[in-house]
């Protein structure tokens, strides 16, 4: 499964509604998820610092959520051949090329991918169809 990253933002202590890690440990899901099931794109982790950077949210605990980030998660590089050809594709619908990234390693992986974009559940339909990729939100996964 591939998170999205606002579900890493508590890792910097940036408050979520949709805090999944939190869900996980207090085992509040659906089905069985556990940390090693989950995979994240390199680029969250940019796209976390940039938050926590414009949210004042000191370095000291960003540096502390990415290297929480290495040792628990599968970090998966945004710059495979596949993933950066299907980012190009999904870019024409999503006009947001962290977006298309985030999706397109979900794709390229074939996992399910979670996430709380509305422009990515604007055009879940056609996207799941076109790629048989699961497209989820938080809420789908909690009890």
């Amino acid at each position: 499964m591939i998170i999205d990253t606002t579900y890493l933002l508590p890792l910097a202590r940036i408050k979520v509604k949709t805090d999944l890690l939190r869900a996980i440990a207090e085992d509040r899901l659906r089905e069985k998820i556990d940390f090693s099931d989950l995979k994240i794109s390199l680029i969250s982790i940019f796209e976390l610092q940039a938050k926590a950077s414009k949210l004042g949210i000191p370095p000291k605990y960003v540096c502390e959520a990415v290297n929480t980030i290495f040792k628990v998660f599968n970090v998966i590089p945004y710059y495979r051949e596949n993933i950066i050809e299907v980012s190009h594709e999904l870019y024409k619908e999503l006009h947001d090329y962290i977006d298309s990234i985030i999706l397109a390693t979900a794709i390229t992986l074939d996992e399910h991918l979670v996430t709380e974009d509305t422009i990515i559940h604007s055009v879940k339909d056609k996207i799941e169809k076109q790629y048989n990729t699961k497209i989820l939100r938080y809420i789908d996964l909690i009890k």
